[in-house]
């Protein structure tokens, strides 16, 4: 008896040493992907970026929108506005809110919250032009690439480009003089 206990022993602690350099080894790996550059810089742009949204959608929503809510023909919010495509079953009544109509079963349309969808993204989008154009002139580094047309194909491509990525025309003429000159 005295053998199989020491054998289940041996077993057991290889199977517990075996066990600890796999975790050892997970976690290690995990560690050096956690803490890439690449993975923190997209953490890092990720959490920006969030905040960044949550500072445009405040100025939409409580900022640009009321001001614009002062036109005459907007008598509330833009973002409330709605209109009813179908009444619901008790659709006699007038629907003061978009949750009134959905609560009665009515079919509606929230272009209010289009509206400010639309605002949202043109204020973004202008921002991250605004933050482009900046970077650009502070680091002598254009992140916005000048686009032209290629003379032959009419695709835009990169304003430095010899050949055009599409039809792989020469951008400095060169097939007009061999023309000119074959012709």
């Amino acid at each position: 008896m005295p053998i199989q206990l020491e054998e289940g022993r041996e077993s057991l602690m290889r199977t517990g040493e075996d066990a600890r350099r796999r975790a050892s080894h997970a976690w290690d790996g995990f560690i050096d992907f956690a803490f890439s550059d690449n993975v923190l810089e997209v953490a890092i742009g990720l959490i920006l970026a969030s905040a960044f949204t949550a500072i445009v959608t405040s100025l939409t929503s409580d900022i640009i929108l009321p001001i614009v809510s002062l036109l005459p023909f907007l008598n509330k919010n833009l973002d409330g506005k709605f209109a009813v495509l179908r009444g619901g079953p008790h659709a006699k009544k007038n629907y003061n809110t978009a949750d009134q109509a959905l609560d009665d079963g009515a079919v509606i349309l929230l272009w209010g919250s289009f509206v400010d969808k639309i605002v949202r993204f043109f204020i973004i989008a202008m921002s991250l032009y605004l933050i482009a154009r900046i970077y650009s002139w502070v680091a002598k580094d254009n992140i916005v690439k000048r686009k032209v047309k290629c003379k032959y194909c009419r695709k835009r491509i990169s304003e430095k480009a010899k050949r055009c990525i599409n039809c792989t025309s020469w951008q400095d003429g060169r097939e007009d003089k061999v023309q000119a000159a074959t012709g």
